[in-house]
């Protein structure tokens, strides 16, 4: 039984604040890389692993594991908007290569959805490609990718379908938008948690701008979701992630306390952070799995391990 409810950043650095020449080459320098255009897009992150940072907390490993998240929202967005994956050109690396199950293009009845839907694939198309620009030979290839058993699992587990039904997030525009409800606070908190740990400026910036546009993405998917009354299925959804990510009670539906709550934020309207660890119990469905979910053999590369 099937259950329907009606969702390259190319880092351009024009040096607006004034950096010198030498300032840039100093830069070059310090991060190994020689011979390469301004455009941090365009210098692979084949050196910049600092090594006093030691350990697993490299700003490769932190890019990596952003890349995973790419590809995941990617391959949603890509497929839900125009009915195909990722181009082959932009999967490969490192690690162990995967597949993608599940997928389709919407039949979108809604003319604003589908705009909104095609605006945030091709961002997320892009960042696929900025990341794995930015890191060159050390890009991990796209993992093994669920989007078909993997939201049926979620939804039941939140209680949005029963036990012996069907979530199809390719089915209509509603399911659409519940399915990337999922994804896009995940990214935010994924991302803000992160960035007190990169070392490079350049990456740093350019983190700051994907955050930003992941954060205008769950905006939207919040506030469409509000507008069409669909708080309780999102409440479920948010008390899912709550209840794998950790023993916190942080994650906010889309109504609180009877109002509309369209920014998740703390008592200082600040985004809250998720650690990495935190992301994998949420995309994999469960506590401090090694697998599991929407990554049935896990993500590429070594996962950041922070406090």
């Amino acid at each position: 039984m099937s259950t329907q409810f009606d969702s390259s950043i190319i880092l351009d650095v024009n040096e607006k604040n004034a950096r010198t020449n030498n300032d840039r080459r100093r830069f070059l320098t310090t991060a190994g890389i020689a011979g390469i255009a301004a455009a941090l897009a365009a210098s692979p992150l084949a050196e910049m692993t600092a090594a006093a940072q030691g350990g697993t907390v490299t700003d490769v490993n932190i890019l990596n594991f952003a890349l995973n998240l790419e590809y995941l929202e990617a391959e949603f967005y890509v497929r839900a908007a125009f009915g195909r994956g990722l181009a082959d050109a932009d999967v490969t690396g490192t690690g162990t290569p995967g597949g993608v199950t599940g997928g389709r293009q919407v039949t979108f009845a809604t003319e604003a959805i589908r705009q909104y839907a095609i605006e945030i694939a091709n961002d997320e198309e892009a960042h696929v490609r900025f990341f794995r620009t930015a890191l060159g030979a050390n890009r991990i290839a796209r993992p093994q990718i669920d989007l078909m058993n993997s939201f049926t699992a979620a939804a039941r587990a939140a209680g949005v379908i029963g036990g012996d039904q069907i979530f199809d997030p390719f089915a209509d525009e509603n399911s659409f938008l519940l399915a990337a409800f999922i994804f896009e606070d995940v990214g935010v908190t994924a991302f803000k948690g992160a960035a007190r740990f990169i070392q490079n400026g350049d990456f740093l910036e350019a983190t700051a701008g994907v955050l930003a546009v992941e954060a205008y993405h769950a905006g939207l998917i919040r506030t469409v979701l509000f507008a069409r009354g669909l708080s309780t299925p999102a409440r479920q959804i948010s008390d899912l992630r709550d209840s794998v990510d950790g023993a916190d009670d942080r994650d906010q539906g889309i109504v609180l306390n009877g109002l509309a709550n369209i920014f998740p934020t703390d008592a200082n309207s600040i985004a809250f952070s998720r650690t990495p660890r935190q992301v994998l119990n949420i995309v994999y469905l469960a506590e401090n799995a090694a697998s599991g979910g929407f990554f049935p053999a896990g993500v590429n590369g070594t996962v950041p391990i922070v406090p």
